[in-house]
């Protein structure tokens, strides 16, 4: 059990029994192909910026119209269908985010363009969120973060290999081919759901009231402002880090995919690390998260400067961030009691209002012609908010339960 209150037993870990492998496989599956979707565009906004006529930073609103859909979609389908059958919202969720990227592929113009980047993030975050208690539900006893961590595994590893294949595929074929591959990544998930993932009998179903509820507690909020905040600081380099490599790192633009691998293996790597802590302490793990976010960040204004140390920063930097999310998850269901459906789906929202921030605060500094290492700069302060708002919330916790 976390630092955090105690679930109500809304989701039923699977005691006495081993993972559920195939199920986790086809969750994580959904989770590879909205990560892709999400990270590409950053890793192609020059090649929209051209395609579509526009400059840099006003393609950056393509990142941030994603992440209002996110934030947007997830309480409204959480609340919604919070009488649905888990299974069958999943494969809802995720034909829709299928759909969405294949009107991105085919956006005539950059107004339709953001408009089909705003649908696809709809389902983002309701997706995590089911799949989050999908995954703790078919999951051995004490090990629920390992088993949301394991579904985030999905978006840490699209870093590793769906982001860097489709940015190569998007500079080489075009960008609109890189929503091409995600489109098939989601219909290949579709049918992954369908075969492999059990009925989720140990999910409790509730009501959009109930689901409601978990706005009217202050620890799901804090935490929730938390995320939104903490993390807008690895958005804030992540969103222009092509051009950061490029022209501040002096980096061969045929070498960003690699460093985007390399910014995915760290996610990859914060996201187990980040499992494991939280399982031992979920208060604890969002600290460490947090702090050694501050401090990568603030080494990264430098370290932006050579192609060697821009590519290590790169990858603490994905570190970081992803260590972050698991004990976030974990964290909001405990505080959420039994409208967890809607708070784990409001993380994802929170994470998305810090991908639009960061997005639109370093693309700010950089309109303001403070260059690209900025957002570096931008992302400390965020991270350090973000670390006080913690703190913050942690004393109230505790004081309410002395009182």
């Amino acid at each position: 059990m976390s630092e955090s209150t105690a679930t109500s037993g809304y989701v039923e870990p699977a005691a006495g029994r081993g993972w559920h492998v195939p199920a986790m496989l086809a969750l994580a599956m959904g989770g590879f192909g909205i990560g892709t979707t999400e990270f590409v565009t950053m890793g192609l906004l020059p090649e929209i910026a051209r395609g579509m006529n526009v400059s840099e930073p006003v393609a950056g609103h393509a990142v941030s119209a994603y992440a209002l859909g996110v934030v947007v979609g997830a309480p409204v389908i959480a609340a919604l269908c919070a009488r649905m059958s888990r299974k069958k919202l999943l494969i809802a969720l995720m034909m829709a985010f299928t759909l969405g990227n294949a009107a991105s592929v085919f956006a005539p113009s950059y107004t339709t363009l953001v408009i089909a980047r705003f649908v696809t993030g709809l389902p983002h975050g309701a997706y995590f969120g089911v799949a989050s208690l999908a995954a703790a539900s078919l999951a051995p006893v004490g090990q629920r973060a390992k088993a949301v961590a394991a579904v985030m595994l999905g978006l840490s590893a699209a870093n590793v290999v769906g982001v860097p294949a489709a940015t190569w595929l998007g500079q080489h074929l075009g960008w609109r081919d890189a929503y091409v591959v995600v489109a098939v990544i989601g219909a290949a998930t579709v049918a992954a759901l369908f075969r492999f993932v059990p009925e989720l009998t140990g999910i409790r179903l509730t009501d959009p009231r109930t689901e409601l509820g978990a706005l009217r507690r202050s620890q799901v909020l804090l935490t929730l402002l938390v995320g939104a905040v903490g993390f807008g600081g690895m958005f804030a380099v992540y969103t222009y880090i092509t051009t950061t490599l490029t022209d501040v790192a002096g980096m061969p633009v045929g070498l960003v995919p690699i460093v985007l691998m390399l910014f995915g293996f760290g996610m990859v790597a914060g996201n187990i690390i980040g499992g494991v802590l939280a399982d031992r302490g979920v208060d604890r793990a969002i600290f460490a998260a947090l702090i050694s976010m501050v401090v990568i960040l603030a080494v990264f204004i430098a370290a932006a400067h050579n192609p060697y140390t821009a590519a290590a920063g790169a990858f603490f930097v994905g570190a970081s961030g992803a260590a972050l999310a698991p004990g976030l998850q974990t964290r909001l269901m405990d505080v959420a009691h039994d409208a967890q459906t809607l708070a784990a789906a409001l993380n994802h929202a929170a994470l998305n209002i810090a991908n639009a921030a960061g997005a639109w605060l370093g693309g700010l500094v950089i309109a303001a012609g403070l260059g690209y290492t900025a957002p570096a700069v931008v992302g400390t302060g965020l991270a350090v908010l973000g670390t006080l708002l913690f703190a913050g919330t942690v004393l109230i916790a505790r004081a309410s339960r002395k009182a």
